[in-house]
C-alpha cells in the first residue's frame, strides 16, 4: 500500500515539475516537446515496471513478460539517448563522447540485465 502512495507522490511531483518546465519553455517549441515525449515514456515505463511486478500467475505468461521487458529496454534506451542529446552539445568535445559513451553502455548493460542475464 505504500508503494502506491510513493508512486502517486513521484507522479505528482513529476507533473508539477513538468507543468513548470513547459511554462518556463514556452516559446520553446523543441524544449516542450522534449518535457512531454519523456513524461510520457516515463508514465509508460511506470505501468510496464507495475506489470512487471505482478505475480507471473496473473495477466499472461512467459511472452507477455518478454513484451514487457522490452519494452522496458525500449522506454529507458529512449529515455537515456533523450538526455544524452541534450546535455552533450552543452559539454566539451571530450565530454560529450564521454556522455555518449556511458549512454551507449548504459544501453547495452540494460540489454543484457534484462535478456541474457
Amino acid at each position: 500500500m505504500a508503494d502506491r502512495h510513493l508512486t502517486k507522490l513521484g507522479m505528482g511531483f513529476l507533473a508539477i515539475n513538468s507543468l513548470l518546465a513547459v511554462y518556463s519553455s514556452w516559446g520553446d517549441a523543441g524544449a516542450v516537446a522534449f518535457v512531454l515525449a519523456a513524461d510520457a515514456a516515463l508514465a509508460l515505463l511506470f505501468l510496464c515496471l507495475r506489470e512487471l511486478e505482478r505475480p507471473a500467475g496473473r495477466g499472461g505468461g512467459a511472452g507477455r513478460r518478454g513484451n514487457i521487458k522490452a519494452a522496458v529496454w525500449a522506454l529507458t534506451t529512449a529515455l537515456t539517448v533523450m538526455f544524452a542529446s541534450r546535455v552533450s552539445p552543452l559539454m566539451p568535445a571530450a565530454v560529450a563522447a564521454g556522455v555518449w559513451i556511458v549512454a551507449v553502455a548504459t544501453a547495452a548493460g540494460g540489454f543484457w540485465a534484462l535478456f541474457l542475464g
